[in-house]
């Protein structure tokens, strides 16, 4: 079987770019469950080391963004202290694509469209390597996270707690 040729993202040129090393992966989506819990399930890794994009907005600094692993949920007031403002909150989903240039399940810390102050849960550091987007649904880029860190200019802290699990 031939191997399959995956197209390289916007996010992937500017890690080659700056030479930082990096795997792309892609996996299957289920446009009904953009949730970083399929993606772990379809990559057959960790929850703990997928991590998700979100995007805040805070009262003093503007947009920011916030990487938490998949099973967890960024902690608005933790979130407001690491970054300087007495309140964050989500952006509206409808916004994230005029904003970051990105859409839902394909949001990306690498390559927004203007770079805003990011912040990665701590938990990272655990991890020989952790899965990000990579600008698409369906692709995701496994990197070491020191070499994320160090790329976006992100700030490691405790921005995150476990996502309460939902009874069925």
């Amino acid at each position: 079987m031939a191997k399959q040729r995956i197209e390289k993202t916007n996010v992937a040129r500017l890690l080659d770019k700056a030479k930082v090393a990096y795997t792309l992966i892609p996996y299957t989506v289920d446009e009904n469950n953009l949730a970083a819990t399929h993606v772990a399930e379809e990559l057959g890794e960790d929850i703990a080391t997928v991590f998700k994009t979100l995007v805040l907005h805070g009262d003093r600094s503007g947009y920011l963004v916030c990487v938490v692993p998949g099973d967890y949920e960024v902690d608005l007031k933790a979130a407001a202290k690491v970054s300087g403002n007495k309140k964050v909150e989500m952006i509206p989903m409808k916004d994230l694509l005029a904003v970051t240039g990105y859409i839902r399940g394909g949001c990306s810390p690498i390559g927004m469209k203007k770079r805003f102050p990011t912040y990665i849960h701590s938990t990272c550091l655990e991890h020989e390597a952790i899965y990000i987007s990579a600008g698409v649904r369906g692709l995701q880029v496994r990197i070491a996270p020191q070499d994320l860190i160090d790329y976006v200019g992100a700030e490691v802290g405790e921005i995150g707690k476990m996502a309460e699990q939902k009874l069925a």
